[in-house]
C-alpha cells in the first residue's frame, strides 16, 4: 500500500501532509467565530493624582477639608507644591501625614522653587522624607537666571547637585517643565540642553503635557527619545489656539474638553516610564468642578 508523499513543497520546508494541515488549521482559525479570540488589551488609569496648585486658594482657607474633597472625588494622590516655604500651610509633616491618612491620599511628589536647591536644600529634603515624598521636582526657573545657553548648563549642574542630595536621602529627584524650555535659544533648545546635561539617574523628568504642546513639541518624540525618564506627568488639556499668539490661559481647560490626544500619549505610558499622573488647571472657574470633571474624563478613558 502506498503511502503519503514525504515529498517536501519547494521554499517551505513542510512535507506535502504538515503543508495541508498547516493551511486547513489557518482556514479553520479564520472562520472561528470572534468570541473565541482575546479582546485587545485596554489599559485604564488606576491611580489618578492632582497637583495641589489647582486649589491653592482653597487650601489655604481649610487644608484638612479640601484635602478630604479630593479624596471623595475619587483621587488617590496629591502633589504639594511650594514646599520649601508655605506649601505645607503650617503643618508638621506629622501632621500632613495624618491628614493624607485620613483623606485616603499619598503624597509621592512636592514641587520646589529653584532657589531652594541653593539655600536650605538639605534641610528641605529632610522634611520632604518626613511627610513620605519619593519626589522632589524644579517646579520653574526664574526668567534671569535662563538667558543663556551657559546659564542652562549652569542649571543643570545644580539640577545635578540637588539630585545627589536627593538619592542620598531616598529621594528621586526631577525637572517640571513650561513652555520657555522649547523656544530656540542661541540655535539650541534648552529642554534639550537639560535632558543632555544631567545625569539620568540623578535627575529625572515631569512633563507638562499641556506646556510642551503648547509650545509645538510632541512629547512622544521625546519618550521615544529618552524612554523611561519621564515618570512624572501633569495632565491638563488645550483647546485650539484661535490665534497663534493666544495664551496659555485662554487655551487651558479641563482634561477631556479639549484636543490632546491622551490616548495616544498614555499608549506610551510604559516607554516613557509614567507612573504618576497629575491633573491640574492653573486658573480654573471652580477648582473642584474642574477637578471632577477631569477626574470623570480619566476615570474613563481607555488606551
Amino acid at each position: 500500500m502506498k503511502r503519503g508523499s514525504g515529498k517536501r513543497e519547494a521554499g517551505t520546508g513542510a512535507t506535502r501532509r504538515e503543508f495541508v494541515g498547516t493551511v486547513a488549521g489557518g482556514i479553520a482559525a479564520l472562520t472561528l467565530p470572534p468570541s473565541l479570540f482575546p479582546p485587545p488589551r485596554v489599559s485604564r488609569l488606576d491611580r489618578i493624582g492632582v497637583q495641589l496648585y489647582t486649589l491653592r486658594d482653597l487650601a489655604k482657607q481649610d487644608f484638612e477639608g479640601t484635602l478630604s474633597r479630593i479624596g471623595a472625588i475619587g483621587y488617590r494622590e496629591v502633589e504639594f507644591f511650594g514646599v520649601e516655604s508655605a506649601g505645607y500651610h503650617g503643618r508638621s509633616p506629622a501632621q500632613v501625614r495624618a491628614v493624607l491618612d485620613h483623606a485616603g491620599l499619598a503624597a509621592p511628589s512636592a514641587h520646589v522653587g529653584f532657589g531652594a536647591l541653593e539655600a536650605g536644600w538639605e534641610a528641605t529634603v529632610q522634611t520632604a522624607r518626613q511627610v513620605g515624598h519619593q519626589y522632589l521636582v524644579c517646579a520653574f526657573v526664574p526668567e534671569e537666571r535662563r538667558s543663556t545657553i551657559d546659564a542652562w548648563k549652569h542649571i543643570s549642574d545644580t539640577l545635578n547637585r540637588a539630585g545627589a542630595v536627593c538619592k542620598d536621602a531616598g529621594i528621586q529627584f526631577g525637572y517640571h517643565n513650561h513652555n520657555f524650555e522649547f523656544a530656540t535659544l542661541e540655535g539650541k533648545i534648552p529642554y534639550d540642553v537639560l535632558l543632555e546635561s544631567t545625569d539620568p539617574g540623578l535627575v529625572k523628568l515631569e512633563v507638562d503635557l499641556f506646556w510642551i504642546i503648547f509650545a509645538g513639541k510632541d512629547p512622544l518624540t521625546y519618550f521615544s527619545r529618552s524612554p523611561g525618564r519621564f515618570p512624572l506627568v501633569h495632565v491638563k488639556d488645550m483647546r485650539p489656539k484661535p490665534t497663534p499668539d493666544a495664551s496659555a490661559e485662554a487655551v487651558m481647560a479641563d482634561v477631556g474638553k479639549g484636543s490632546i490626544d491622551w490616548k495616544g500619549i498614555f499608549g506610551q505610558s510604559r516607554a516613557a516610564g509614567i507612573q504618576h499622573y497629575f491633573v491640574e488647571h492653573d486658573q480654573p472657574a471652580d477648582p473642584l468642578a474642574s477637578i471632577r470633571a477631569s477626574y470623570d474624563y480619566l476615570r474613563g478613558l481607555e488606551f
